[in-house]
């Protein structure tokens, strides 16, 4: 039943989306985020170092200059990728905050007069904003729609899908959530700043972008995918440090969700950008406060200060603690369920009819928000101000139009405040900061609690998979924090004796119900500390979220998980299956046609098997003098491509070229080879060739990977698995077990030492092999040629 979902998906993505412009980038729009993970828009990434003969060749004449000079560019884009984020998340927040702040101060000053006009005022401004965001998605950048952290997650796992990293991609990201979460849809926007984060470092690894000029040859330095994949994780975790002010917490979402290839290395570049992150939203903060962003700018920064809460826990609180982490499991793996449900019927039954449906539904959605966030709250008898201390800072009711606690809203006396207003008529933000509030006992009803959450919990699963940015951190938090205090108000009231603060009880379940959701640990912890400011509740997140994982493991996967496998996109996960270990290379390439090219051949023959196929890569086969067939290596079609295109490596007889002996001209740079991130680059129907061309022929040997993986066809899938996903390979060609070995490696050969002369470095020998011992051992198996080809994974 699921792969007649996805298909019908692809058929519907296939219509829909063939419809948009494209450039000469190819913006990759006509792919967007809801392919089958067999259609031709996800494609995997070739990680793997081609060491050809330009490659090398290339990398022969640069020296320790040129390897500082690649250290000091992969340092500064880091931090441009920090500033860019950064300012980005400034100008989001800014923005956001004072639409609904204008927004609200309005609706308050029209409601002195009429509700009714109040409340059309509202739900007007809340439906053009949000029209705004979904006309951009659709007609603009369809990429941008959802969180993206799918779609960047399988892009540091191997797999590019078109369109989500380009810079109309990234343009449509901020404006379309200035549009989404301003209009008071129920969503956030700290999904789509990691995807914006991603995209800023994903313009500056590639040089900018050429349809929009907006590029730069000095830019342009990154010429393989494995630089562009760690710039673009520390744009990833720049966006979780600029969306929670979370550096730390960023690092880990780095490591532990998104990318799939991790060292020490990488961890210092992530680390500063998140650090460049902090400091620059830190000095946005400064310029704020002053009244330089605007009347309501200086609210819009995430953070939810309980230091001043509960002191300390007891024994007696674990109990109500592991509740809040049952339910964060259960509610949390039922919030995936409902929205993959939801996202592959709405995919079936209603994006297909075209984007005027897309636009509707949005609409039509941002409508039954206004009414509930108006309406219910005028059903709710409000409540008197409680008496607070001479110093208390707390005002009740708060000026209208201002963010805080007690919101008095459809209140007869001015000494009153509406509860349920306080949650409902409020950014998110300042919902989520009225929830966490010290010093607030019995601010809420438990009624007025149980409607929120149910209310809400309902408006999120319906919103999530519509057509504008949206992110699951903050609805997140939302109801986690509203079911944690409400738990934390039965347990006031009968643990009378202990200081217990309902706001602990709500950064738990806010805590719980991310855990239950996405299933992280590590960094949903360090990140519930950092936005709360407060360390003393360290053990007590960690105890609900090992819970809430625990539970939500019991019934499916992560969010990001499910969404992904509804978009296509095949991640490889960390573990292989059982069942691999009970498998070999041999059965898993069993079903595959391998198609090879000989070492020459004919312009015809390549442009003949590139449109019969799609193929990625092809094995290049030669002969020796008795005539048996030897694999030499691997091409890829994109390369193929670009000898195509260019015309310059074509010659009229087919003489194989000395490849080694450094007489072999280098006519192409190893830029030409690399295609622009999330487009299709070139394709077979680019390529225009005459009747002459046709007769040419071209010596692959100089472009082909001459030393792909190779495995013997009895190893086991789960070896396969692990050195596939390990190293971010694209290919693994199978070949029968070979009969004789040239050598034997351990790790004291891999040991390298500068030498002082002008030989760079050199080997130690091992203590079980002498040098002569290895001597005779190459020696005597120089003839050893390279096995036959079984099969291709």
């Amino acid at each position: 039943m699921l792969s007649n979902h996805m298909q019908n998906g692809m058929q519907t993505a296939k219509v829909m989306w063939s419809k948009l412009p494209t450039g000469d980038e190819d913006d990759g729009d006509v792919a967007g985020p809801s392919k089958n993970m067999y259609d031709s828009s996800v494609e995997s990434l070739d990680y793997e170092v081609v060491e050809n003969y330009a490659y090398r060749e290339q990398q022969a004449k640069k020296g320790k200059f040129y390897v500082g000079y690649s250290v000091v560019v992969k340092w500064l884009f880091a931090l441009l990728t920090g500033i860019g984020t950064g300012l980005a998340a400034i100008f989001i927040n800014i923005s956001v905050e004072n639409f609904a702040g204008w927004k609200y101060s309005l609706t308050f000053q029209i409601i002195q007069k009429s509700y009714f006009a109040g409340f059309l005022v509202y739900t007007l401004i809340n439906v053009a904003l949000v029209l705004s965001s979904v006309f951009i998605v659709t007609h603009f950048a369809p990429a941008a729609a959802g969180s993206g952290i799918p779609e960047i997650k399988g892009y540091l796992n191997g797999i590019d899908t078109h369109g989500i990293l380009l810079f109309r991609t990234l343009i449509g990201k901020i404006f379309g959530s200035i549009g989404s979460v301003g209009g008071g849809l129920a969503l956030g926007k700290e999904g789509p700043l990691v995807h914006t984060g991603a995209c800023i470092a994903s313009l500056l690894g590639q040089g900018g972008s050429a349809k929009y000029h907006l590029s730069s040859r000095w830019l342009q330095v990154f010429n393989s995918e494995r630089d562009r994949r760690d710039l673009v994780t520390c744009g990833c975790a720049a966006g979780v440090a600029a969306a929670f002010r979370a550096p730390v917490g960023g690092v880990l979402f780095a490591l532990e969700e998104v990318t799939s290839w991790w060292r020490s290395q990488l961890m210092w570049r992530v680390f500063f950008t998140s650090a460049v992150v902090a400091v620059v939203v830190r000095s946005a903060m400064g310029w704020c406060k002053s009244g330089k962003c605007g009347h309501f700018g200086s609210g819009g920064f995430i953070i939810w200060d309980i230091s001043g809460g509960q002191d300390d826990y007891s024994v007696e609180e674990l109990l109500p603690m592991a509740i809040i982490g049952i339910i964060g499991g259960l509610l949390g793996a039922l919030f995936n369920q409902l929205t993959l449900f939801i996202t592959q019927w709405r995919r079936n039954n209603l994006h297909k009819k075209g984007t005027r449906v897309k636009i509707i539904e949005v609409c039509i959605i941002s409508v039954i928000t206004s009414v509930v966030s108006f309406g219910l709250p005028l059903f709710k008898r409000c409540t008197p101000c409680p008496d607070f201390d001479a110093n208390a800072s707390i005002e009740c009711p708060r000026a209208p139009g201002m963010y805080g606690n007690y919101v008095n809203f459809y209140c007869q006396n001015k000494k009153e405040y509406n509860d349920l207003a306080t949650l409902f008529f409020n950014t998110q933000d300042d919902a989520i900061r009225n929830l966490f509030s010290a010093n607030t006992v019995h601010e809420f009803s438990a009624q007025s609690l149980l409607t929120y959450l149910v209310m809400f919990y309902t408006l999120a699963v319906v919103t999530f998979g519509t057509a504008v940015p949206a992110g699951q951190f903050v609805p997140g938090i939302m109801i986690g924090s509203t079911y944690g205090r409400l738990v934390g108000m039965f347990v006031v009231r009968f643990y009378r004796k202990l200081d217990i603060e309902e706001g602990t009880y709500a950064l738990l379940g806010a805590a719980s119900f991310l855990g239950g959701s996405m299933r992280m640990t590590v960094s949903l912890c360090v990140i519930m500390v950092e936005i709360s400011n407060n360390l003393k509740f360290l053990p007590l997140i960690m105890l609900v979220l090992l819970i809430s994982k625990a539970v939500g493991d019991a019934f499916n996967e992560g969010i990001y998980e499910e969404q992904a496998r509804l978009r296509g996109i095949p991640l490889l996960e960390s573990r292989p299956k059982h069942q691999m270990r009970y498998m070999t290379a041999k059965e898993a390439s069993r079903n595959q046609k391998v198609v090879y090219f000989p070492r020459i051949v004919e312009v015809k023959d390549i442009v003949s098997i590139l449109r019969s196929n799609n193929h990625n890569g092809f094995p290049v086969i030669d002969h020796t003098r008795n005539g048996e067939t030897l694999v030499i290596g691997l091409i890829l079609r994109s390369h193929l491509l670009v000898l195509l295109q260019s015309k310059v490596d074509f010659q009229h007889n087919p003489l194989p070229c000395n490849v080694g002996d450094g007489s072999l001209p280098i006519r192409h740079n190893l830029s030409e080879f690399v295609k622009p991130i999330s487009s299709k680059g070139l394709s077979i129907d680019d390529i225009h060739l005459t009747q002459d061309d046709m007769g040419m022929f071209i010596d692959l040997a100089p472009f082909i990977n001459p030393s792909p993986y190779i495995v013997p066809e009895d190893m086991s899938l789960t070896k396969v698995y692990n050195l596939f996903r390990q190293l971010g390979l694209r290919h693994i060609l199978v070949v029968p077990r070979a009969s004789r070995v040239v050598g034997l490696i351990t790790r004291k050969d891999l040991l390298l030492e500068d030498n002082e002369d002008s030989a760079p470095v050199e080997l130690h020998p091992t203590s079980v092999r002498g040098w002569q011992a290895n001597k005779r051992l190459m020696t005597g198996n120089e003839d050893v040629g390279q096995p036959l080809l079984n099969g291709l994974i």
